[in-house]
């Protein structure tokens, strides 16, 4: 079994995936940027760090370990840590390669450090997006054409004096013309709004009587909002239906709201302490019951 690839697959799917009693990896999605130096543009994608403080099992890794080689529970949770002490063993001497996420080091005071592989970007929504490469831009400034005065363009193409006072009449009695036809119809929308506003006004100002009026219905309509709660803090799996109804049955009894999630895919009914719809109150819940009631509980995500 390839631990580091399991590890590598789930970064795809969920944003901290725990390594028990070794770390965890977090993701975080960043915007699309554009770097300025080497005019390229980089698609949304997401960053991943590791916390050396998250040791504690949510049973996600070792659920898909079981679920990917097709063994138990139990089985992949051996294999996990016994894989987690070789990695112990192993980063004392050499750095450790995590698959294509990134390489773990130990530092001077003896701190995991992680260097992460930037070339693959883990966010979904980005798949098939590559960063783009452009030309920058060089902006010409514009040339700028002198003008020629009026009296200077006449004065070299010679035109007689008659010929400009004609077409200076001309102009004249047409924009005269223009201006003109611009206040007539200037007068005739200003006279049609105050129509419009005096008719809106008198609308306004409308009352309408009713003289037997039907009683007010007031409709009182019950909503309901349905959370989907996809996070279960499983108890056990049980191969006869009366044995999984016994042990919903009992944790009632001692005050969790307890179900049968249904089968799985080996033919195990699946038995939850609580159902959440937030990852982190199921994460909370987990962990309280590993300390109180059973260490054997673990975290199962029903999409």
């Amino acid at each position: 079994m390839n631990l580091a690839n399991h590890i590598n697959d789930l970064l795809y799917r969920y944003n901290c995936v725990i390594i028990p009693d070794f770390g965890g990896f977090v993701t975080n999605k960043i915007s699309a940027k554009m770097n300025k130096t080497s005019n390229t543009f980089y698609p949304p994608a997401k960053q991943i760090t590791f916390n050396s403080h998250l040791k504690v099992n949510d049973g996600l890794l070792a659920n898909y370990i079981a679920s990917s080689e097709n063994i138990s529970f139990e089985k992949a949770s051996n294999i996990l840590a016994i894989s987690v002490i070789k990695w112990k063993n192993e980063i004392k001497t050499k750095p450790i390669q995590i698959a294509a996420v990134g390489v773990l080091t130990l530092n001077e005071s003896g701190q995991i450090i992680f260097e992460p592989n930037k070339k693959i970007n883990y966010l979904t929504e980005s798949f098939g997006l590559t960063p783009i490469e452009s030309e920058s831009i060089t902006r010409n400034k514009a040339h700028v054409i002198p003008l020629i005065p009026i009296v200077e363009m006449e004065e070299r193409k010679g035109i007689p004096a008659f010929i400009k006072y004609a077409a200076t009449a001309a102009i004249l009695l047409t924009l005269s013309f223009v201006g003109n036809n611009a206040y007539q119809q200037n007068k005739q929308q200003t006279i049609l709004a105050s129509q419009e506003k005096a008719i809106e006004k008198r609308i306004q100002s409308a009352t309408f009587v009713i003289a037997n009026p039907l009683p007010t219905l007031e409709l009182n309509v019950a909503k309901k909002l349905v959370i989907e709660k996809k996070y279960h803090v499983v108890a056990g799996a049980f191969q006869f239906p009366e044995n999984a109804k016994r042990k919903v049955d009992q944790l009632k009894e001692q005050g969790y709201n307890a179900r049968i999630l249904g089968v799985n895919k080996w033919g195990l009914m699946e038995v939850a302490f609580n159902s959440f719809a937030d990852r982190n109150d199921a994460i909370n819940n987990l962990y309280k019951i590993q300390d109180t009631v059973s260490k054997d509980a673990w975290l199962l995500i029903k999409k």
